[in-house]
């Protein structure tokens, strides 16, 4: 089954593939246009040509577990996306997966140097967003295609 993984924000939405039969979650480019419209027809064009059958999408809960303001814009998120592509989408626990793709990244001695405006500059491009995108899949991969939450 072709799977892709949304860690939405309001200017960029991360994404991320795996098909369940290898059990790898890749980052793919993330969503980064200009106008929410645009970045739905970025996502329906991945749903298209990597022939998706499953939208896993990361449920910011807060940290002690309850549900916050951005839990909810994703709950609304979910409903547009089923909707536009009538395909089933599953929440998973997303909590930290950003700050460790950003963590992994930069530990790892990424490409943007150090200085503030580089890694602005990258935080921009969405690579970040897409990253912890993979991590969660993967870690839904992991727990045999279930949930974390």
């Amino acid at each position: 089954m072709n799977i892709l993984a949304v860690d939405y924000g309001h200017k960029r939405v991360g994404l991320a593939y795996a098909d369940s039969e290898l059990g790898v979650a890749v980052p793919i480019p993330a969503a980064v246009e200009s106008s929410s419209e645009e970045r739905i027809k970025h996502i329906a064009a991945e749903i298209k040509n990597r022939r998706i059958e499953k939208i896993v999408i990361g449920y910011p809960l807060n940290m002690d577990g309850s549900v916050g303001e951005k839990a909810k814009e994703v709950e609304a998120y979910i409903f547009k996306l089923r909707e536009l592509f009538g395909l089933p989408v599953e929440k998973t626990d997303e909590r930290l997966s950003s700050y460790q793709a950003e963590h992994d990244f930069y530990s790892m001695g990424g490409k943007t140097g150090k200085s503030v405006a580089a890694r602005q500059k990258y935080r921009r491009s969405g690579d970040i967003d897409s990253r912890a995108a993979a991590l969660f899949l993967q870690e839904y991969l992991d727990c045999g295609g279930k949930a974390t939450l």
